[in-house]
Formats: structure tokens, sequence, C-alpha cells
């Protein structure tokens, strides 16, 4: 490929629920638009989002010049290093982002190329959760974008060269499901296999979250296995659970058995709730939905300590390590997905403290000592806290989340700024830096920046204005809602049980929430809509309930009902009741409306460390757990 450098410029389902994707209104009639932010002007968000389209290209430049076809870029040194598989990794998690930039030069040149060049059998072990979300995912969403001149980025020559990668890439790692839960090995060859010494321990963020991507492939290649077995990894999971629906971090694929019983919406878990909410939308299975739900109920009764989320035993609920860790800040933006918004912009709030406390967010932040977890001080360039931010102005033009990207653009381009492109943070405290850049930085952290100021400027993109609504993969990769992705086979809704096409009388079963999408002051789930309202800052948003939440979906019929998919360990028997167990080993931070921790620039040194809270409720009696031993598989991205 030449290097060429760029310039910084189903048919109908039975309830009615499947023909369009969760999005958010992009008309707002309460949105003042003369003034974008304090301080934000329209053309100032311009500019931000010519400054994050800079920024990309300063990288991607840097990876193109000096590290391909190597796998990422090292920006300090001005190197490359193959680290995941040797096969172009970052120019294959970057090229929809090129598309979405409407970069129609350099996005054919690298789909030629890669159509080319690119081959997949080659003796490398690979983590299956990594090879999937990246590279599957970054070669469907740019072979549904190069095969559809609808997209105004068709190629002319383009001849579903991606595609038949995919689908071979696909094949080679189908092994991985070889196993008797049906919960996937973390590792496989792509030329021979799992190893007979691969672990059998994997996470469950590493089984439960290829849905999207496997199912996709399924549904372009009319070949259901890709599905099927993503699926059924799902299904090992759930039927895990324990009776208080939460999962752990860590399982052994063979025997079933937990191996870490910390249940989290954070690292090793986290991207399984994103794919249960997000395979239902982009696909139309129900089933998904009611695993959701559940384990969406599950998460705001047990780990949800008002604003924070810590993490607990799956059996007890006992309170084991109250972290926040940077992986859990993607849930602020699922939760805008889900529609609850209220709960979104506190916690959002409170994981944006402690960007501004340190210029960025480590990975590990300890709320018992309000301090950076040891051993856990870096930043990555993560994504999450971004894309949530993104969400939140997408359902509520709030003026604040635009202040909240300026930051974190600023922090990036002046704290992480590298000659070749940007490095690691080492140390959030010191802003060391580290010669390294994971190709995700290309395929969400700056996609999403960009995406923020865009709106704010006037929306002129492919997912805002495109032919289709998008659903965004736990790698930043758009996957539209085609007729042949998201049009339902055989996912019907139920009067009491699973009905069949040909049988079932088309009527919509009672709701608990009114169609009228006027009674709603936040974003809220309407069928397959999310409605946009007022802005929250003028009137208080109730939570949207767990129970009878979509319209057609019968609130007193659980999953297991439903599927019979019931439990296949047994539970301690000791298990004591949720509610004691919670408050017998609370935080300090017990449901007050908003929690955020002061500013390094505050002029008290004794501020500097305290949780400020709007009610003063000051609780000293906090925990100092230990974390249980986790997995030595590396999967840096979401586990």
């Amino acid at each position: 490929m030449e290097v060429v450098k760029a310039n910084n410029n189903g048919r109908r389902s039975c309830s009615h629920l499947f023909f369009f994707l969760l999005m958010l209104l992009a008309n707002n009639n309460n949105i003042i638009h003369t003034a974008v932010a304090d301080g934000v002007t329209p053309d100032e968000a311009k500019l931000l989002r010519d400054e994050a389209r800079g920024m990309f290209y300063h990288a991607f430049n840097g990876y193109m010049d000096h590290a391909f076809p190597l796998d990422e870029l090292r920006p300090l040194s001005c190197g490359g290093e193959d680290s995941l598989g040797g096969y172009a990794l970052t120019l294959i998690d970057s090229l929809d982002t090129l598309a979405l930039l409407g970069d129609k030069k350099h996005f054919a040149s690298s789909v030629e190329w890669i159509g080319k060049n690119l081959r997949f059998d080659i003796n490398k072990t690979v983590s299956l959760f990594e090879t999937t979300i990246r590279v599957l995912g970054g070669l469907l969403s740019a072979h549904l974008i190069a095969s559809d001149h609808a997209t105004g980025m068709g190629i002319p020559s383009y001849d579903n060269q991606l595609l038949f990668l995919a689908e071979d890439l696909g094949r080679r790692l189908l092994p991985a499901f070889d196993t008797p839960s049906g919960i996937p090995f973390g590792s496989v060859n792509l030329m021979f296999g799992v190893d007979e010494h691969e672990s059998k321990i994997t996470s469950t963020a590493g089984g439960g979250t290829l849905t999207l991507e496997f199912g996709v492939l399924s549904r372009l290649t009319n070949d259901p296995i890709f599905e099927q077995v993503t699926k059924n990894a799902v299904r090992g999971l759930w039927a895990r659970r324990s009776r208080l629906n939460l999962v752990g971090a860590h399982i052994n694929v063979f025997t079933g058995e937990w191996t870490q019983k910390d249940a989290g919406i954070g690292t090793s878990i986290d991207s399984f709730y994103e794919y249960l909410l997000k395979a239902y939308l982009l696909f139309g299975d129900e089933e998904y939905l009611f695993i959701f739900q559940e384990a969406y109920g599950a998460a705001l009764r047990y780990l949800f300590n008002d604003p924070w989320y810590v993490e607990v035993n799956m059996d007890s609920a006992a309170i084991v390590w109250p972290l926040f860790n940077s992986l859990q800040a993607f849930w602020p933006g699922l939760q805008v997905l889900a529609g609850d918004i209220e709960p979104a912009m506190r916690t959002h709030a409170a994981f944006y403290s402690v960007w501004k406390k340190y210029g960025f967010t480590p990975e590990g932040f300890n709320l018992a000592t309000l301090t950076v977890q040891n051993g856990q001080k870096s930043y990555p360039l993560r994504p999450e806290l971004i894309e949530s931010t993104y969400w939140l102005y997408k359902a509520t033009r709030n003026p604040r989340y635009l202040d909240a990207g300026r930051d974190m653009l600023t922090s990036l381009k002046f704290g992480a700024w590298c000659p070749c492109g940007f490095c690691h943070i080492s140390d959030v405290e010191s802003h060391i830096k580290e010669d390294h850049m994971e190709s995700f930085f290309l395929a969400e952290t700056v996609k999403y920046l960009w995406l923020l100021f865009d709106l704010a400027a006037g929306p002129d993109n492919l997912v805002e204005n495109g032919p289709y609504k998008y659903i965004f993969s736990t790698e930043g990769h758009i996957l539209p809602a085609t007729p042949q992705i998201s049009l339902v086979q055989e996912h019907c809704t139920y009067y009491g049980s699973f009905c069949k096409n040909e049988s079932f009388n088309e009527e919509s079963l009672p709701s608990d929430i009114s169609s009228n999408s006027q009674q709603a002051n936040g974003a809220r789930l309407y069928g397959n809509w999310v409605q946009t309202g007022v802005s929250p800052e003028t009137a208080l948003l109730e939570s949207v309930p767990i129970s009878g939440l979509i319209k057609g979906i019968c609130p007193g019929v659980n999953h297991g009902d439903k599927y019979g998919v019931t439990y296949v360990t047994s539970i301690d028997t000791t298990t004591q009741e949720d509610d004691s167990a919670r408050q017998t080993s609370s935080l300090v931070v017990q449901s007050n409306p908003v929690v955020v921790l002061m500013d390094q620039s505050d002029n008290s040194p004794s501020d500097n460390n305290k949780i400020v809270s709007s009610s003063e409720d000051d609780n000293e009696d906090q925990g100092n757990s230990q974390p249980s031993e986790t997995m030595s598989q590396s999967e840096s991205h979401q586990l």
C-alpha cells in the first residue's frame, strides 16, 4: 500500500419492537442553539472538532509512516510493534474512523491494501476477545460501509474482500467455543486451534462480548453457526449466575465453576452488560433483553452506591472491593441507551471528577482512601469516559458535557502528545509517558471526541446523517441496522410462552410506560426509540423501572420462565438476604444526590482528597479491601 500522508483537515417482528435501532432523536425543540456551552460557542465547537480531527491524523500518520504494517505504534521512539497478531491491527481498527471523517482517499486505499495483503493462515495464538472486537469488528464495519454506496463512502472496485477475510477469521476462531459449557477459551491459534495447555479460565467479558460481531457475520454469510456459538456462550454464563442475578469475573470453561466471584461493572465483566442490550437493539432478539433487564436490575440493587459502583461477592452482595476502575466509565453511556438518564448523570459527574483531579482517569481509584490505587496508576488512552460524555450530550444537550469534552481533549493534546502519536500515561500523578499507543485510541478515543464536537457544531457525519441507525461495538466500530442485519427471523414476542411466526396474532402487550413520549423529561425507551426531552437541569428525572421497560414485554415472566435457562451450579446456602448484606458492609458514599472529587487546583490541601457531598453526610467507616487474584491473561482493552 502506498503510504500517503493525510491532511489534518426479517422482516417485521411480532411485537413491533424490532423495526428500528435504539437511537436518540436528533431534533429537540427545547435546545437553545445560540450558546452551545459556557465559553463554547458553535464556532469554538467547530474548532474543537477540527482539533480532534487533527489529533487523529497526527497519530494515524505517525503509525503509517513509522509502524505500518506492524500492529501498533511506538509514538515516543517512532517505531512499531506486533502486539496482537501481526496483521496491521491499527489500520484495521481505524477504517471506520476514516469513513466517519469522510476521508474517501485513505479509506479506499486502506481497504484495497487489506484486501490484497491480509491473511489469517498464520501460526499465531491470539486473544479471542481482542481479535473479535478489533479485527473482526473492524473488517465487518468497513465492509458494510465500502459495499454500500448509500453511505457516501462506497468503493466502486470493492468486491467483498473484507467480508471474505472476516469469514475466514471467524472460522479460525470457532474452535475456541468447543468446551463443555459453551463458554469459549480465552485464546486460540489461528492455524491449529486451541492448544492442549491453554488455560481453562476466562473472563465474563471475554466470553460474553462476542455477540455483535459474530451475529453480524452470520447474517452477512447466511451461516448461523457464528451467532449460535456466541449466544450459547452468553447462556452458559447467565445460567451460572448467582441467585442475586450477579455474575463473577472469571470462570472455568470446563467445569463452569467461578474462580473469581467478585461481581462489578468494570474490569473483566463490563462489556458483558453492554452487549446484552446492544445485541437486542441490533438483532431484535428478546432473550438478550430479558437477560439485560435482570442483570441491570441486579447491578443497580447490589453494585450501585450512588453515584459510584463497587465490587461485591456475587453470592452474598458483601462489598469486597470499593474501587472505581476506568473501565466502569462506559456505564453512563450504556444507561443512556437504556433510558436511565438521571443516575447516568450523577455517575458521570463522579467519574469526571477523578479525571479533573488528575488530568486523566487512573486504572484504579480507591474509594476508601480516595487515592490512586497502587499498581493501577496508568492511563492507557482509554475512551470510556469520553464515550459516556458523548452519549450524555446527545441525550440532554447539557452544556456541561461539552465543557467536559474540552477538558479531556486538552488533557490528551498537551499531556499525552508525543512526536509520532499519543503516549500512554504510566502515572496519572506525575504524567510520565510510556512508549505505546493502543489501536483503540484511533478506533474510539478520538472518534468519540470528534463526534461530540461535530454534534455540537451541527452534525455532518455518517452516524448522524447516514441512511441507517448505528450501534457502536465495544471497540467503537459502527454497525448499521440494515434490513439484512436487523430484521428478525424467529424472534417473536410471547404471551406467556414462545410463539411461532405463522400463528402469532399481532398485538402489543400492556406496558407500565405510556407511549406518549412527551411525559419524559429525559431519554426513555419507547419500543426502539429513545425520546429526548427537556434538559435535566430544568426538571428532575425519574429512573426508568426495569420491569415493563419495553412495550410488549410481560414484566411478570422472567428470563428463566421464558427460556428455561436456570441455575446449573449450587449456591451457598448461607447466602443472606441481599438488603441486610449491603447494610452491614456499605460504603461511605450512601445515595447522595451528587458526589464528586475536589480538583487538585483547590487551595485547601486538606480538602483535595475528600469526597464532597451535597448532603454533607460524612461517614468515615470505610473499608480497605484488597482485590482478589485475577487472570494472568493479557487482554488490555476491556478485560
